[in-house]
This record gives C-alpha cells, sequence and structure tokens, in this order.
C-alpha cells in the first residue's frame, strides 16, 4: 500500500477571497491535483488546505472509481481544514484541537490574545489493512512558519515586531505538536509493536525542527543510527521519520524563497517501519519534485494550478 500527505494548497470553489477567481481556473486546478493524485495511486491520502468542502467532494469525482472522504470539522480562519482520502472505508477515532490540560494559553500577538487550541483539527481514522489488522493515521497542518502580522500585513514594520510574531507562531506550533502527540500517544495506546499508527502531515517545519522532535517520543532507534535495528522499550512509544529513506535529492517538499525545504512529513510506528519499503515526494520515479518558489505573501498564488506543496509518501509491503 501506498500512505501518502500532500497539502492542496488553497483548495477552494471559485468566488471567494482565497480560491480561484473564475471556474475556468478552478478546473484547471483540479485536473492538475487529480493527474497527480492519479498516478501517486495511494491507498490513504491525508490532505490539507481543504478550504472547502464541497471543492474535495469535486476533486475526488475526478479520480478512478469511488473514494471515502473524512474531513475534520475544525477549520482555521480561512476555512482551510485536515482530512483524508481513502480507497476504503474509514472510521473517523478523533476531530480535535484541544491542548493538553498541563499547557498553559499560548501567546499569539502583541495585543497579549492567547489560545488554548491548535488553530486546525487533527483528524484521526482507521482503515482496515489486509492481512496486518487495522491501521490508525493522524493528520494535521501544524502552525505556519510563514508570518502574518496585525492588519493583514505579511511584512514586519521593524525587525523586533518580525522577532516577536516569530517566537509567537513558534510557541503555537510547539503546543499544537504538543497537543498531536498526545493524540499520537492514544493511538499508539503503549503498544507500537502491535499496532499500525502514522502520524502525517504539514509539519510546518523541517526534520530537526524542535516542534517536529516533539513527535518522536522516546529518543534514539532513528533509522540509519545504530540503535535502529535493536529493539528496546522506547519502541512501544516512538514514531520514526520516514524522512531519512527519502533520496536526498528528492528530500524536500516544498520551496521557500529559493530554499527547498522538507515540512510535510510521515511518522510511523515500529510495527510499520520495518514494512516501509520505499518513501518519497512527488511522484514516484520522477525524481525531484518541481515546485514553484513561494514568498511570504500567500495571496500571490491565488488560483494557480496545482500545488506548491509535493506529496510525501512511503510505500508499505503488506
Amino acid at each position: 500500500m501506498l500512505l501518502g500527505t500532500w497539502n492542496l494548497e488553497n483548495l477552494y470553489r471559485p468566488g471567494g477571497p482565497y480560491g480561484p477567481e473564475d471556474e475556468a481556473a478552478y478546473e484547471v486546478k483540479l485536473a492538475a491535483l487529480a493527474a497527480v493524485i492519479t498516478e501517486l495511486d495511494p491507498t490513504l491520502l491525508g490532505v490539507q488546505e481543504v478550504g472547502d468542502p464541497e471543492a474535495l467532494k469535486d476533486l475526488a469525482g475526478m479520480l478512478d472509481d469511488d473514494w471515502q472522504l473524512a474531513l475534520s470539522e475544525h477549520a482555521d480562519s480561512r476555512g482551510i481544514r485536515v482530512g483524508f482520502l481513502s480507497r476504503t472505508a474509514v472510521t473517523v477515532l478523533a476531530d480535535t484541537t484541544a491542548f493538553p490540560a498541563e499547557l498553559r494559553p499560548v501567546q499569539v500577538d502583541d495585543s497579549g490574545v492567547t489560545v488554548t487550541r491548535a488553530g486546525r483539527g487533527f483528524l484521526a481514522v482507521e482503515v482496515g489493512e489486509a492481512g496486518h489488522g487495522p491501521l490508525r493515521v493522524a493528520v494535521c497542518h501544524l502552525k505556519s512558519k510563514l508570518l502574518s502580522y496585525p492588519n493583514d500585513r505579511f511584512q514586519p514594520r521593524d525587525e523586533g515586531e518580525r522577532a516577536r510574531y516569530g517566537a509567537y507562531a513558534l510557541y503555537r506550533r510547539a503546543a499544537e505538536a504538543t497537543a498531536l502527540r498526545a493524540l499520537a500517544d492514544e493511538l499508539l495506546d503503549g503498544d507500537g509493536q502491535g499496532r499500525d499508527v502514522a502520524v502525517l502531515g504539514d509539519l510546518n517545519d523541517e526534520v530537526q525542527a524542535a516542534t517536529t522532535q516533539i513527535l518522536l517520543g522516546p529518543p534514539g532507534s532513528e533509522i540509519g543510527t545504530p540503535g535502529y535495528e535493536k529493539a528496546d522499550k522506547g519502541d512501544a512509544t516512538r514514531l520514526w521519520d520516514v524522512a531519512p529513506l527519502i533520496p536526498p535529492g528528492q528530500r524536500y517538499s516544498r520551496v521557500n524563497s529559493g530554499r527547498r525545504e522538507l515540512i510535510d512529513h510521515v511518522l510511523v510506528s515500529h510495527r510499520l517501519v520495518h514494512r516501509v519499503t520505499a518513501a518519497g515526494t512527488g511522484l514516484p520515479g520522477e525524481g525531484p519534485p518541481g515546485l514553484p518558489s513561494v514568498g511570504p505573501d500567500p495571496a500571490e498564488r491565488r488560483g494557480a494550478p496545482g500545488s506548491d506543496h509535493a506529496p510525501v509518501w512511503v510505500r508499505i509491503e503488506g
């Protein structure tokens, strides 16, 4: 099976403030997305930036066969949310935004406003996996590194403001990663050796970032280290980022101001990681993904075809 994640970039029907301006541009975007999904041929695909639930139905209607859809009910201020496209029936296990009770409210701007929930929901589902029991997967879209400022600005007034709002975004992303890790703990239930569990999505940060590392659980045994092949008690709750299995020349899912970065991730439990046969970005067999370079203002790509992210995927023997 192929398990993947893809940020669809502003998937809205036309006419609103964020999506394509007209039907023609909308159809081009859908066709570009559908072509990639068809070629990728996933069994289960986690998706982000679904701004209009009906738009995801439109996209599914352009694919072969009948696809099952699941969407979080928790959208951000722009209406975007996470979800799944699945070839088999899905059962929703959780749809939450809550921070752990022990985590204090997080400051989000200069006025002192705080939040106690993630900006977008974390959606967890269960699907059947032939010969291996159920597969439990959570999809997420953590707080962006692209900063926004008061009065809809994408540029700071000065470097002090840039630093503060960078910190606010980091606070939120770290809190959201902590909440997502709590959900992963529920899905693993202390039995990572016996449960097939994956956490995937747009983490908005790279492999070694502190926020990404929060999700891994107990340290040690990373892919490519001497401890990887040695069982230990941390295997019960640990998650493995498959990034080291992606060919180095393909190890990016977005290009930010000319810089390649891997900010979309697939993390898997002990039972799954040793069944991974391949991992990649873009389309299998096509080499490095061709992506546009994006700047600090996401509005510049309104109505652009396709997505500014590449899919990230793993192939699992089964």
